[in-house]
């Protein structure tokens, strides 16, 4: 099985295609407020040009969903192996055990040693940390995304109300060219009929500048059409554009669900390592150290994250990014089977391993 990619590499791609996509995307906004600026090309040349800009660009955008989401499920596969390291540190080690045979007390005081100096406490730390700049990774590209798609939709709203006005006009056009052309034929046929000669000639020249005027109406109603169908041509490309953004914008959210539910695991696991009470080990996560995931953080400070419904709002998490990311619909087999997190076991304290006396 292929090694995926560590979690920094991935990072470090996301946020180098972050910020291509942040040019491009500001390229695609011109190409939509400039739409009647540029008289110099055709609209074949300027469409084809365009088209190979915005499908790049729609394609590099949901290149970097799939990069966050693999963030995302990186760092639940790194939780998964944390969470297994610790289940192998509530065991007694065989030294331990014989120390016990002599001593309870100074066996249970060797295994709460070992558990505080294991290397899983830092490991959490840096799942937070990780965690952290993933979010906010995940919550500018949501901002920068919402931005982005209110301008795309707001220019494809003046373009497409402006195509409504010129099938408008192009209606009335060809009402007023019916018109014209009615009355320079019924005109036609009363010359030599009534009159004289010189009344015969005044209906003639009436006749000629009613079909000047229907010819002069006919040749505006075919550039509005031109028009029209141009803009026609361009509003399918720009809608395209305005789909993709806002189907970003519900990847992004379904993303950074998942991810705070994740984070809410870990907290729950550092939780149930950590002796809390102890001086100094809550005061490693405070929201003003991990400010983009500050809201579970500060339920974990008022004690206020449980475990009981968490396996349950997980996996609603897993199912919604998983119908946005097919490629997670089915789980990993290293991390399906049992919970992470046992929530019919008794939450680790040190405290409580040591006899009373």
């Amino acid at each position: 099985m292929r090694k995926p990619p560590p979690f920094d590499s991935l990072y470090e791609a996301a946020g180098s295609l972050a910020e291509k996509i942040a040019a491009e995307g500001a390229s695609c906004e011109a190409c939509i407020r400039d739409f009647d600026s540029d008289e110099t090309r055709s609209a074949d040349e300027v469409f084809l040009e365009q088209n190979v800009r915005f499908q790049t660009h729609i394609a590099n955008g949901a290149a970097l969903d799939a990069l966050l989401a693999e963030l995302v499920f990186t760092l639940d596969r790194m939780t998964a192996e944390v969470s297994a390291d610790l289940d192998s540190f509530r065991g007694l080690t065989l030294r331990e055990k014989m120390v016990g045979w002599t001593s309870r007390q100074r066996m249970w005081r060797m295994y709460t040693e070992r558990v505080r100096e294991a290397p899983v406490i830092e490991r959490l730390l840096d799942l937070l940390a990780k965690s952290d700049a993933l979010a906010g990774l995940i919550v500018s590209q949501r901002t920068s995304i919402i931005e982005r798609h209110k301008i795309a939709e707001h220019g494809l709203v003046g373009i497409v109300e402006q195509r409504r006005r010129l099938v408008d006009s192009i209606d009335i056009a060809r009402l007023k060219m019916k018109e014209l052309n009615a009355k320079a034929l019924t005109t036609q046929g009363r010359i030599g009929v009534y009159g004289n000669r010189a009344h015969w000639e005044q209906m003639e020249a009436e006749r000629r500048a009613l079909k000047a005027e229907a010819e002069r109406i006919s040749a505006e109603e075919h550039e509005m059409r031109d028009d029209s169908q141009r803009r026609e041509r361009f509003i399918g490309l720009y809608q395209g554009l305005v789909d993709a953004l806002n189907g970003r914008i519900g990847a992004c959210n379904v993303l950074m669900r998942k991810l705070m539910i994740d984070v809410e695991e870990r907290l729950i696991i550092y939780q149930a390592q950590v002796d809390t009470d102890r001086p100094g080990m809550k005061v490693r996560i405070k929201p003003e150290l991990f400010p983009d995931i500050a809201a579970p953080i500060r339920l974990f400070e008022k004690g206020m994250l449980v475990a009981q419904d968490l396996e349950r709002r997980k996996s609603r998490a897993d199912l919604d990014v998983a119908e946005k990311f097919p490629a997670y619909a089915d789980p990993a087999p290293e991390t399906s089977g049992a919970p992470l997190i046992d929530t019919a076991r008794r939450s680790f304290r040190f405290r409580s391993l040591v006899p009373r006396s």
